[in-house]
Formats: C-alpha cells, sequence, structure tokens
C-alpha cells in the first residue's frame, strides 16, 4: 500500500511540469506591421495572460523617437487588455514598445511598427 501511494505521488510529481505564465503579445490594433489609410486613435494590445496595468506601459514612438501617447497604459475590458489614446497621426512609421507584468508578476516586453499612409 505505500508503495502504491509513493508511486502515485511521484507520478503526480513528475507528470506535469509547473506552469510559468507570461504576458506575450496575442494580439494588437493597429496590428504588427499595419499600413494603414486612416491614422488610429488608440492602440490596443491584448495579452497570453492577465497584465497589471500599474506595472506596464506601451509607449508609441514617432520616426525619430519622440513619444507620441501622453497618458499611460490603461485596462481595456478584460484583464489581458492594454491601451493608449493617441493624437491624429500624420503619415509615417510609428513604433510600439510594450513591457507587460503578468498578475502573476512575470515581465516581459516587445516592440513592433505600424504605418499610416499619405
Amino acid at each position: 500500500m505505500v508503495l502504491i501511494r509513493t508511486i502515485l505521488i511521484a507520478g503526480a510529481l513528475f507528470a506535469a511540469p509547473p506552469a510559468f505564465a507570461h504576458a506575450f503579445l496575442d494580439h494588437a490594433s493597429p496590428s504588427a506591421g499595419a499600413e494603414l489609410r486612416a491614422p488610429p486613435t488608440t492602440v490596443r494590445i491584448t495579452f497570453t495572460e492577465g497584465v497589471e496595468p500599474h506595472f506596464s506601459s506601451i509607449q508609441v514612438l514617432d520616426a525619430a523617437g519622440k513619444r507620441l501617447n501622453a497618458g499611460n497604459a490603461h485596462a481595456d475590458g478584460p484583464i489581458e487588455n492594454l491601451a493608449v489614446e493617441l493624437p491624429k497621426l500624420p503619415p509615417g512609421t510609428y513604433t510600439v514598445i510594450w513591457h507587460a507584468t503578468s498578475v502573476d508578476t512575470h515581465k516581459t516586453e516587445g516592440k513592433f511598427t505600424f504605418s499610416v499612409l499619405p
């Protein structure tokens, strides 16, 4: 009986590796590499896990590296979503830099670009 219990406990411990969740970019609006005819008023990012808005950020930069969004990233619906508002963007290429802290405190970051066509 002890041997069976030991085997069952060992099997449970080694059967599934522990899950380490990280909030990676699932999708964004505008999407990475998008070429838009009309400028967006908001950048929204949906992550693969819930994020902590107070410890996460989104920056939108123009080609010269100037930050365009005046406000900080804020929750936008479900806990996986963050957004920032934008001023009216002229034609050009823009870089979105994001830093996310998931609800279990793991940190991730990334960037992508989108363009507004003339």
